[in-house]
């Protein structure tokens, strides 16, 4: 056997080990209980409380609701007071946990301190940085945006500032005890660069990896940081789209994907998610961008937001 065939069986051998072992770790995801689980008391053994903000609806919410059916009491935190009154109760009645109300907009700039006043009495062992917003639900060009100076500055304090500002808050306590939970929640368009939502997806790129660098300088401290980046989710910055296969109810989404808290710094929390994300990721980047591609984008998500209108608008004529 000469030195050239020798070569060739050589990266041949190294390609096959690395794709089946890439291989193996992806049927990992496939089966989180069982590479992945989590004793009963796994949550509550972090610590008494949870935060979780932008819990008055959707994923936050379904977060609030999971945590406390685990056994924790629940900090909720949002800026609709109305919206999280309902939520605590139903989560007291249903859970019979403590709930505390916190209402606040993280839109604005120096709300933290009042934060961390309520919070510097609790025992926090799980952070859920849920809450974000979507500057627009059709997808368009950056400079197409009205009031674009605001809406860069609400997009950075609310995706940005506000996820590093709670963890600069909780994590001194979760160090101090050794242990923790911090669910950073991305999304799963911060895959790749995503035109049409150019500044929704740079938020969460910064999301995923804070919680990435994160976890790396505070896994040695006995604390989990993780960011979450689902697909599609049925709440209201998604317009309410329907559910099915892809496109989970928030509270399928947040069971699938607390049995992923273990799984390493990022997932995509569902099977279908994480198959998304595979997907997303094997497109050619002239393909994804080509400007049919934009076009069919922004006309697919226009007409169904259109369509929905008509229906919303359709029904309350017929219940009137």
């Amino acid at each position: 056997m000469d030195l050239m065939e020798l070569f060739f069986i050589s990266v041949g051998a190294t390609v096959i080990v690395f794709y089946g072992v890439k291989l193996l770790l992806f049927s990992r995801m496939l089966f989180p209980k069982m590479w992945f689980p989590l004793s009963k008391s796994f949550f509550t053994s972090m610590g008494e409380w949870a935060v979780v903000t932008g819990a008055s609806e959707g994923i936050g919410r379904a977060y609030a609701f999971a945590l406390a059916e685990q056994g924790m009491n629940i900090v909720i935190m949002s800026r609709t007071k109305v919206a999280l009154d309902q939520v605590a109760k139903e989560i007291s009645d249903t859970t019979g946990q403590r709930v505390k109300v916190i209402v606040t907009d993280f839109i604005r700039d120096n709300v933290f301190s009042e934060i961390e006043d309520q919070l510097q009495d609790f025992n926090i062992g799980v952070l859920v940085n849920n809450v974000g917003i979507l500057p627009s639900f059709v997808p368009c060009r950056f400079l197409e945006f009205a009031e674009l100076d605001q809406t860069i500055t609400k997009v950075i304090n609310c995706n940005v500032k506000t996820m590093a500002k709670m963890c600069k808050i909780i994590l001194p306590g979760m160090e101090n005890r050794r242990k923790g939970l911090i669910l950073n929640v991305s999304s799963g368009v911060a895959s790749v660069p995503f035109p049409l939502y150019t500044l929704y997806a740079a938020s969460k790129v910064f999301v995923e990896r804070f919680s990435q660098g994160l976890q790396a300088e505070y896994k040695d401290k006995g604390i989990l940081i993780q960011a979450v980046a689902p697909f599609g989710v049925s709440t209201r910055m998604a317009d309410y789209i329907p559910t099915n296969i892809v496109t989970l109810s928030p509270e399928d989404f947040v069971k699938s994907s607390l049995q992923y808290v273990r799984a390493g710094d990022k997932t995509h929390g569902s099977v279908c998610h994480i198959v998304l994300g595979w997907l997303l990721q094997s497109i050619p980047s002239k393909v994804l961008y080509a400007e049919y591609m934009l076009h069919s984008l922004q006309d697919y998500v226009k007409n169904k937001a259109a369509l929905r209108a008509s229906n919303a608008t359709f029904e309350n004529g017929k219940n009137k």
